[in-house]
């Protein structure tokens, strides 16, 4: 029998023990640095002739590790063996496909240390955003582990006389998975964890910006009891691996997380009914967000508010979907707020996570480095730049938090999705402005409302149209089974990762009726 899912603890840093082991673990990482990385398809680790790196963010000159540049026939041989394998894991009972996400999670807490050392090397995570990836990949593999055991056996259906009557909830087949690469661990694991689980097979194709800790994961997925054939590891690019896989006529489903164009372009793809395909493919995809901290003239404590605020904007460098790069905020506290805003990012620590004092590291690459400082440069003529606005690649990919005042919601800064750490602030002059500034972009992922004013809360929770709404608090920061995460509009499907449903979107019912 399970106990009930208890989400993870965070590591705390401020303890020396467990600071010690963090310095540790990124020693061994170090050690093992611009290692090669083969494709695995059906069990077999196979090097390609073609391969790229993965580059550490904080030293452009240091390579993470070489891995195999998969391609299009790649692609086709992964998705045939996983549509071989499928054949028998589908029938796998859902009690002995728990239990192999419950040894994942096992496996992963014995190793966060090294997991975070990868994160914080790869991706310039700091300890705690590192750590909160790994807390978050493991609440997937348990949470989804004790959900595939109850749709197994849930049976809703109304009673009949003389008839027995169930739903069975079967596996689609094989999926796509395409996960990002700002959560590389917990949305990778996530997603392909609640495939697996389901009963389906998974072409797992990772990021080409996180190949390695994606590789970590499929490791322990793998020692964990995944068959050969059913979890298949596929580096490469977008293009070619990606579009292949999308269009190919025995995936089932693609599951995506990403950016709003590559999004809609796999929505596009996976409509087409190609030769030989015998079903409408399912798309479950997150696409981003411009997303909003909004602030009435009623709030009590500044302090608090500005903290959120800075946490939402800032966090991993504002390279979340969920990051709050609109301040959208009531023009009779705007000053006051502004200040304290300004006065807490001034203090933010920029430079290599591997220092534990840097609380914002690098953006992930030079392409988003160039255009960042782009939409700076924007900003510099649609408002007022009143704190950070510097950039420096010269080692890595170091911005400063930035924030523009005077920005009008329908600016470019008010529109467009920067994922960086780059803040607009919004003045309304009345609560109606405030609600209709949040809404008026083509996202709807998520937002933060905050008031002292119990009116105000009740029409925002009406009106602010966001798949995740947090109140009085940051809008970063979702809880697997707390918080199930997913937005609507432009910002994709409304999954609702780590929730209830998540599950039902990779599996087909079947209603059985039987007379006795």
């Amino acid at each position: 029998m399970l106990t009930p899912f208890k989400n993870e603890a965070f590591t705390d840093f401020t303890n020396e023990a467990n600071k010690k082991e963090m310095l540790a673990a990124l020693d061994s990482v170090k050690k093992v640095l611009g290692k090669t990385y083969p494709i695995v398809i059906g069990g077999e680790e196979r090097m390609l002739k073609e391969s790229f790196d993965s580059i550490n963010p904080s030293n452009k000159t240091q390579s993470v590790g070489k891995f195999s540049k998969g391609g299009k026939a790649e692609a086709i041989e992964a998705v045939g063996v996983a549509k071989k394998a499928f054949e028998s894991w589908r029938y796998f009972p859902a009690e002995e496909r728990a239990a192999i996400l419950l040894r994942a999670a096992r496996m992963m807490r014995q190793q966060k240390f090294e997991l975070n050392a990868w994160m914080i090397l790869e991706e310039g995570k700091s300890w705690p955003e590192a750590d909160g990836d790994i807390a978050e990949a493991i609440d997937f593999c348990e949470y989804y582990a004790r959900l595939a055991i109850e749709l197994d056996r849930e049976d809703n259906l109304v009673s009949y006389p003389g008839t027995y009557n169930h739903i069975k909830h079967l596996p689609l087949g094989v999926g796509a998975v395409i996960p990002p690469w700002n959560f590389p661990s917990a949305i990778l694991t996530g997603m392909t964890t609640a495939a697996l689980v389901s009963g389906n097979t998974v072409v797992l194709k990772p990021s080409s910006d996180s190949p390695a800790i994606a590789w970590q994961v499929f490791k322990i997925l793998k020692a964990a009891g995944i068959p050969d054939g059913v979890l298949n590891f596929v580096t490469g690019g977008g293009s070619t691996v990606g579009n292949t896989l999308v269009e190919h006529p025995d995936v089932a489903f693609v599951s995506f997380t990403g950016s709003r164009e590559v999004g809609t372009d796999i929505c596009a793809r996976a409509a087409v009914v190609r030769p030989g395909q015998k079903h409408l493919k399912r798309v479950i995809a997150e696409m981003g967000g411009k997303d909003a901290v909004v602030v009435d003239e009623s709030v009590e404590n500044l302090d608090e508010v500005a903290q959120a605020v800075v946490i939402s904007a800032f966090g991993f460098q504002g390279q979340k979907c969920s990051a709050g790069s609109r301040l959208i905020v009531h023009k009779k506290i705007h000053d006051a707020l502004l200040e304290k805003v300004i006065e807490r990012t001034q203090k933010i620590t920029v430079g290599p996570t591997e220092k534990q004092e840097n609380w914002m590291g690098p953006v992930i690459n030079q392409g988003s480095f160039a255009k960042i400082m782009e939409y700076i440069s924007v900003g510099k003529k649609e408002g007022k730049l009143v704190s950070g606005g510097e950039g420096d690649d010269r080692t890595g990919y170091f911005i400063q938090p930035t924030i523009f005042d005077g920005i009008k919601s329908k600016h470019r800064l008010g529109q467009e999705e920067i994922f960086g750490p780059v803040l607009a602030v919004i003045t309304a002059n009345n609560f109606e402005e405030l609600i209709e500034f949040a809404n008026d972009t083509e996202y709807g992922l998520t937002g933060a409302f905050i008031s002292s004013n119990r009116d105000h809360v009740r029409i925002a929770k009406e009106r602010f149209h966001v798949g995740n709404l947090y109140i009085n608090r940051k809008c970063t920061g979702a809880l697997v089974g707390v918080e199930p995460f997913g937005g609507f509009y432009m910002s994709g499907t409304d999954s609702k990762a780590g929730g209830a449903q998540y599950l039902y979107l990779h599996t087909q019912p079947k209603a059985i009726s039987e007379k006795l």
